[in-house]
């Protein structure tokens, strides 16, 4: 069962779609996430296999191990996110960039070039921006952290200006010069 939440964070409002990480547990995985309270925006972001439920469906309630987990994350432990599971699904690059830009630290400049090196393909700078913009768990898969090679912040799918706030909360200079 898909359920939708809705907390505050240094961004602004912030809404998620989670589960249950299996039917005997008690943990959380994020399905998708970013600075919205439209549960069908962020729905249409998951993978169809991940979907499951019909929007009408679809349980409202906070997760108190997301909110608390933004919460931390808001108030200055950077980490607070990365304890957080994430599903997405696509290809296998996609799947590395994602799991590569979970380990990029906070207030550690990347570009795209490097996310591609990290995920394996360091030729596959256009992949690996693709998966930013293809990321449906913003904040808890932080693709704020990375920039153009020329230092420009490129892209982010809730507005520079929320790109901007995450990367100052984070101690990063706005660009990489």
């Amino acid at each position: 069962m898909i359920n939708f939440g809705v907390t505050d964070s240094v961004g602004g409002r912030f809404g998620y779609l989670w589960a249950t990480a299996d039917v005997l547990s008690e943990s959380v995985v994020v399905l998708g996430s970013g600075w919205t309270e439209d549960r069908n925006e962020l729905l249409a972001l998951l993978h169809p296999s991940l979907r499951g439920e019909p929007v009408d469906k679809i349980n409202t309630g906070n997760s108190e191990i997301i909110d608390r987990a933004v919460r931390r994350y808001s108030d200055g432990e950077l980490s607070a996110i990365d304890e957080i599971a994430v599903r997405q699904r696509s290809g296998s690059f996609i799947e590395s960039a994602w799991d590569a830009l979970r380990v990029i630290p906070p207030g550690s400049p990347a570009t795209y070039t490097d996310l591609a090196a990290r995920a394996g393909r360091p030729d596959a700078v256009r992949a690996a921006a693709a998966a930013c913009a293809y990321n449906a768990a913003a904040l808890f898969v932080p693709c704020h952290r990375v920039l153009r090679r020329d230092g420009g912040l490129g892209g982010f799918r809730y507005g520079l200006d929320v790109k901007r706030i995450l990367r100052a909360h984070e101690g990063c200079p706005s660009g990489l010069r």
